[in-house]
């Protein structure tokens, strides 16, 4: 009677064990998303790009005290930029780039690794079947590939350009215009860095086929005509571009994307800059973690700089030059971490806050985490925080404290398209594939942001293993097990 009685407290053990799983599960689903690429600990991020930047600003700092020179060439206290630009030989060790990220996004390796691809054709006729030499051929390739440009060059094209995986687009060294239909799109992919190029004068196409590999062409409805789509993609890096004039968004980041470092960029002329999360109601995009840092934010933008639903969304070191409605707004309960930012407010007496709750009763984002922290705020500009509880929540991340943001047009002093400093546009894959730099030294792999990351199924099933081992030794026993 007993081990009938144990029998049935067994299965009866393993039934709630299995329920309490699922509802273990769901609630991860719902309250604690976890995409690819996501960190799991975003506030060890904030802290590790103060560090990065106190380091850069304090090696400046020495190095003009040192030679009585204020105006170093070198150092300028922007962690990605001393990276690699006091190389005076960067060109020819251009794949350098790749280990300079900052933010959530730092992870990005483009093309890092692989062969170089120099573009030599600026046309872009054929959406289906791209030439050899054009940049749409290059995009859609599955290899890893650096690719650069050796003159001048202005690309107007026909089609969204749809980026494969694992590819970098580096300007550096000649003056690259991107227009034209849809403009770049990175969707469902990783691993992309967009580098010293001007991407404006973007509007909507499509209705068409497109080609996104060398084995798969499919149809496309009408794009939205934004500057950079970034659809479901991850590890994501734009750096040192310029954008303006687009249909849509400047850069809009959706869908469950995450892994993002928008940095060193100059936006200017438009009115929708900048959108950060699908919608309200899209819960996967709880789990998108971005970096904006160093950018300018300048002249004749109105609104989203940027706009957040759901996510952790860092705003560190950038200058806003004046906005029409406001600088950064949100719906959907988004984490706003603003830290050493200057703000400078329109003349519009009614347009002064830099914070906007879009379509939001107060009672609901009263409890929404946003915070400032070092803001320089000018001409009567105003931050409006929020959140319960808020410097229990932060206190690691504010360990380091910010530089102040005094330090900011130092910081953005080349923000944009950096000129072309020389007529050394670097070594490249020649014809029969021999590369000019070398990387044996690469540490990174594509999930080497992943292996601290913690695993929910596997918690889950390590509660089912240890529960089950209880169970069992009670029933070994002559005690019954009631739950």
């Amino acid at each position: 009677m007993a081990h009938r009685r144990t029998s049935i407290v067994v299965l009866y053990t393993l039934l709630l064990a299995m329920n309490i799983a699922q509802e273990i599960g769901a609630t991860m689903a719902v309250n604690n998303l976890t995409l690819p690429g996501q960190h799991p600990f975003p506030h060890i991020v904030v802290q590790d790009l103060q560090r990065r930047v106190n380091t850069s600003i304090t090696r400046r700092e020495t190095l003009s005290y040192a030679t009585s020179d204020s105006s170093t060439t070198c150092l300028t206290g922007n962690p990605i930029d001393d990276c690699w630009r006091c190389d005076p030989n960067w060109h020819l060790n251009r794949q350098r780039l790749a280990d300079c990220g900052i933010g959530f996004g730092q992870y990005a390796l483009g093309g890092k690794g692989g062969r170089y691809y120099v573009v030599t054709d600026s046309s872009d006729s054929d959406s289906v079947s791209p030439r050899p030499g054009t940049l749409r051929f290059a995009v859609i390739q599955t290899e890893p590939l650096w690719i650069v440009f050796p003159t001048n060059m202005h690309i107007q094209l026909s089609q969204e350009l749809i980026f494969n995986s694992f590819k970098t687009l580096d300007g550096r060294g000649a003056n690259v215009h991107i227009t034209g239909g849809g403009c770049v799109t990175l969707q469902y992919i990783t691993n992309v860095i967009i580098h010293n190029v001007h991407i404006h004068h973007c509007y909507p196409s499509g209705n068409t086929n497109i080609r996104s590999s060398p084995t798969h062409y499919g149809y496309r409805t009408k794009s939205d005509g934004d500057g950079i789509s970034v659809f479901g993609s991850r590890d994501i890096w734009i750096d040192h571009c310029s954008l303006s004039h687009c249909k849509d968004g400047l850069v809009d980041v959706i869908m469950g994307s995450t892994g993002i470092t928008i940095s060193n960029n100059l936006f200017s002329h438009h009115d929708e800059v900048m959108l950060l999360g699908h919608s309200d109601a899209y819960l996967p995009d709880s789990g998108m973690q971005v970096t904006i840092a160093f950018n300018i934010f300048g002249e004749k933008l109105v609104q989203r700089m940027p706009r957040c639903r759901r996510g952790y969304i860092h705003v560190v070191n950038n200058v806003y030059s004046r906005w029409e409605m406001y600088a950064i707004g949100g719906s959907g309960n988004p984490t706003i971490n603003s830290q050493g930012n200057k703000y400078i407010a329109p003349s519009n007496r009614n347009a002064k806050e830099v914070t906007k709750r879009v379509e939001t009763a107060e009672q609901h984002w009263k409890g929404w985490n946003w915070r400032s922290e070092g803001d320089i705020l000018v001409n009567g500009a105003f931050f409006v925080a929020s959140g319960e509880g808020l410097e229990l929540k932060y206190e690691k991340a504010y360990s380091i404290e910010p530089k102040s943001a005094d330090l900011i047009d130092q910081l953005t002093m080349n923000s944009g398209v950096l000129g072309s400093r020389s007529n050394k546009l670097g070594k490249w894959t020649d014809g029969d594939g021999e590369k000019g730099v070398d990387d044996s030294e690469n540490d990174y792999g594509e999930d080497s942001d992943d292996s601290s990351k913690p695993n929910s199924m596997t918690l889950i099933l390590s509660f089912l293993i240890a529960l089950l081992s209880f169970v069992f030794l009670c029933a070994s026993s002559d005690e019954v097990l009631f739950l």
